[in-house]
């Protein structure tokens, strides 16, 4: 009797590989033995197949519970500070090296973004809304269009003002051609659990505070005002002496 080819694969796959691609990807145990059966044992492929298999659920994962994760920070120049809160289910997966990256780069991308101020378009106040939404029909390059026109062109004034204004939507520092959230997306895909950016604080050195400005001109001559000026007294020549009295 013949054993299926995928049987004596799964057979043949160390322990140790399937320890190896967990700690790599974070991915749960038969998650990591299924990708090496199904890629003869070859780590790169499995991490390959983790991939494209968790982002085709990364949506479905979306509802999961994150309650471990970590904290990350940036200091940039000693002038910029970053914490970021990033989440995900396990304590196993917050200690592995791809969620850490993950956290990192979040931090840095905040540090590199001033105008971002919230993580997702959701999180934006509907009153903030309600007002660009306002200023944006009063424009005068949309008077003279039909209301309907008008509306589908403000409304997608609004979405690129409120993706410019959160993080998620963001261009990836590191690749362009990506976003955050599609990062996010695919780091979900490599490891098998639900991740969530919760919250980020963002501190600039100085800012909110009144730096005291110097006039030094203006210093040095109220130091020259105060001082009393004094006229140098010319001194009077000696009184001649007496003519010398004849002999």
């Amino acid at each position: 009797m013949s054993v299926p080819p995928l049987l004596w694969i799964a057979a043949t796959i160390s322990p140790a590989l399937v320890k190896q691609l967990r700690e790599e990807t974070g991915a749960g145990m038969m998650d990591c033995k299924n990708a090496l059966s199904e890629s003869e044992g070859d780590i790169i492929k499995a991490q390959e197949f983790l991939r494209k298999k968790g982002l085709a659920s990364a949506d479905k994962k979306a509802a999961r519970a994150t309650a471990e994760g970590r904290i990350g920070s940036y200091i940039h120049d000693s002038r910029i500070g970053v914490l970021v809160e990033v989440n995900c289910e396990t304590d196993f997966v917050s200690r592995g090296d791809i969620f850490k990256e993950l956290v990192d780069d979040i931090a840095m991308q905040v540090a590199a973004c001033p105008q971002v101020e919230y993580v997702v378009t959701e999180d934006v106040p509907e009153e903030f809304v309600n007002k660009e939404k306002e200023i944006e029909l009063q424009k005068e390059d949309l008077a003279s269009k039909p209301e309907q026109i008008r509306s589908r062109i403000v409304e997608g004034r609004i979405r690129k003002r409120l993706e410019d204004l959160t993080l998620l939507e963001q261009p990836y520092i590191k690749n362009d051609k990506l976003t955050v959230k599609d990062v996010v997306k695919q780091t979900i895909a490599t490891i098998g659990e639900n991740i969530k950016v919760t919250r980020f604080v963002r501190f600039n050195l100085g800012e909110g505070l009144e730096k005291k400005s110097q006039d030094f001109a203006a210093e040095v001559a109220a130091q020259t005002a105060a001082k009393p000026v004094t006229t140098p007294v010319k001194e009077e020549p000696a009184a001649a002496e007496a003519n010398e009295t004849e002999p």
